[in-house]
């Protein structure tokens, strides 16, 4: 499956977006909230909620683990349902691992994407403690059925404080582009390309246009969508002439889209959700052709 599953996926629904369904308690729908009387309760069925109404809409999906394991006794039991849901109605399911701040910590969040209980297809993580942080997960993705997604460069405001900062005669960024490249290049999938992927910001135009143009087999997800300086055009750099070898991570973009439809109340989020992703697709088509 893996990066051919996605691959396919977006070429049947001509739609590249995957859904971020991490959010911060101001943005969960209020009515949520109020009947469920807590964000520990809320959040699962907000989860549950639009993986029922996007399926068959965008192609995958995408969790974070910290924010469940935070939730709580229940919360990692509450992942593991809304996993094995993503994956019975359809779609790629991508884990955001918890923070790895040492190779031991590595080690432990590759056995996240081997287990069972967990089912997921990728893992994003960040490789910013160097090869340490890659290697442990190599094995699963020479396997053929898991993916590594690495970000190169983070969409956050402060990112350009260290990644875009210059060591010798490259970035800091380009520093990890490389690292993924060389682990990557000899894992390909039947569509070309490799099953350890970057990560990069829709607000960074050159680290996507470089991406695309220095490593041909690199599978990259454009993080960012969500945040000012993200938008679709910046967005199309990271996709192949034929419309493939990329994805895009789009969160509140979708899910709280509902926030900002004039005369919209919480109760229709779905609705609005559904909008959104139309919308995001045509806005893409006007710079990206699908095959």
């Amino acid at each position: 499956m893996s990066i051919d599953f996605l691959h396919e996926k977006i070429r049947k629904l001509k739609n590249p977006l995957i859904l971020d369904l991490s959010i911060t308690e101001e943005l969960l729908p209020p009515h949520l909230m109020e009947q469920e009387g807590s964000f520990v309760k809320a959040y699962p069925r907000f989860c549950s909620e639009l993986l029922e109404a996007l399926s068959g809409v965008v192609p995958g999906v995408r969790f974070s683990f910290d924010t469940f394991a935070l939730l709580g006794a229940d919360g990692l039991s509450q992942l593991k349902s809304l996993l094995k849901r993503a994956g019975e109605l359809g779609f790629y399911t991508l884990l955001d691992g918890p923070q790895i701040l040492s190779p031991w910590a590595a080690d432990r969040a590759a056995l996240l994407l081997t287990n069972d209980e967990y089912p997921i297809q990728g893992m994003l993580i960040s490789p910013y403690i160097g090869s340490d942080a890659i290697r442990p997960f190599v094995p699963a993705c020479a396997k053929g059925d898991k993916d590594l997604f690495i970000v190169v460069r983070s969409a956050n405001k402060s990112a350009s404080e260290l990644q875009d900062l210059l060591t010798g005669k490259r970035l800091v960024q380009g520093a990890a582009a490389e690292l993924v490249n060389r682990f990557g290049e000899s894992i390909f999938t039947r569509c070309n390309y490799s099953r350890i992927c970057a990560v990069s910001s829709a607000g960074s135009v050159d680290s996507l246009r470089n991406l695309r143009t220095q490593y041909k087999h690199m599978f990259i997800l454009v993080d960012g969508l969500d945040y000012p300086s993200g938008n679709m055009k910046n967005c199309s750099l990271a996709f192949d002439r034929y419309g493939y070898g990329a994805a895009i991570s789009a969160g509140p973009t979708l899910t709280a889209a509902w926030r900002d439809a004039e005369g919209a109340t919480s109760e229709n989020y779905i609705d609005h959700a559904l909008l959104a992703a139309e919308r995001l697709k045509k806005n893409l088509q006007r710079y990206v052709t699908i095959l």
